[in-house]
């Protein structure tokens, strides 16, 4: 997400999507509307719509033992989007099973992967925005990279810095859109880079916390798990199983309004996304988050890794 630019690798900015270097990834397949391309050779169209106008929708998913983790869920949530937006993805369920299934054996993939499935409108005629001009039907990108989540992001946590830049109303651009238009989080992102942070903290119109430019947000307070109310942050599969394993364990949960004093008087505090699984954070603002203990951090940690275990076992 941000780039590294500090003298110190200790004090660099990091990201929730830090990963630890995989010399595979430079001669991966990637697959390009039905065909498996040679990295430096997948390219799509400078006419593409999503190239042009940020027209398209994505998912990224994590491959567990050949299993590709709360797969329905993930096609849940980008059938429904592409959906919203009228946008053909021009496959089914099956098919999409099917394309994972070929790109991960072309490339040798078993455990450890991460997939960037991307569908846009297509090639436009004209370089205009009107999606009528999109004839050619959709592109379908499907990038998989070996990548295990960096070691160091567990033992320091990630540093936020509150930004300017907000989480919109849905009538603007709804939050819960998993939009190839991601310039909202970038310009957060940049915002944190500036602060001097790894990932900035964004809040939602009416100056609530909600999520961070790339994840979503949860903090710790005595003994409660709380997050925003879900309301402009994106609809992530990773947060609700969060939820839904705090519910299941007797750990009191809350989808709730607070504000910024909630935060940094927090006891702990984490993000939750499809390819970190839970991150813990250090700081928001340069103020130390708790007193370094993370205990429902762990345990949470735990009963994540418990459920995709669970999850791996009934799917192979």
């Amino acid at each position: 997400m941000c780039s590294d630019h500090a003298d110190s690798s200790v004090d660099r900015e990091l990201s929730t999507h830090d990963a630890e270097d995989d010399i595979r990834n430079q001669s991966i397949l990637i697959y390009v509307n039905g065909k498996l391309l040679a990295r430096e050779q997948a390219t799509v169209s400078v006419y593409d719509s999503g190239f042009m106008l940020g027209d398209g929708m994505w998912e990224g998913m994590r491959l567990y033992d050949g299993v590709w983790a709360f797969f329905e869920e993930h096609m849940d949530r980008l059938f429904n989007s592409c959906k919203a937006v009228s946008l053909d993805v021009g496959m089914d369920r099956q098919a999409i099973r099917q394309a994972l299934a070929a790109t991960a054996d072309a490339n040798q993939m078993t455990t450890d992967v991460h997939c960037r499935l991307m569908v846009t409108r297509g090639i436009k005629d004209k370089p205009f925005q009107h999606p009528a001009l999109s004839r050619s039907g959709p592109t379908v990108v499907i990038i998989m990279e070996h990548s295990r989540p960096a070691a160091s992001l567990q033992g320091r946590g990630i540093r936020l810095a509150t930004v300017p830049q907000v989480r919109g109303l849905p009538m603007s651009q709804d939050a819960k859109y998993n939009s190839h238009s991601k310039l909202n989080c970038v310009i957060a992102c940049l915002q944190a880079e500036q602060a001097g942070a790894d990932e900035g903290l964004m809040l939602d119109p009416h100056g609530f916390v909600n999520t961070t430019n790339a994840c979503n947000f949860f903090i710790v307070k005595k003994g409660e798990v709380w997050t925003s109310t879900g309301d402009y942050c994106m609809n992530g599969v990773t947060r609700q199983k969060v939820i839904d394993l705090c519910r299941a364990n007797q750990i009191p949960v809350f989808e709730r309004n607070f504000s910024l004093v909630d935060a940094y008087a927090a006891d702990e505090a984490f993000l939750t996304g499809t390819f970190g699984a839970q991150t813990p954070v250090a700081e928001i603002d340069g103020k130390p988050i708790g007193r370094g203990q993370r205990e429902m951090t762990a345990r949470i940690q735990s009963l994540y890794k418990a459920l995709i275990a669970s999850h791996v076992s009934e799917h192979q």
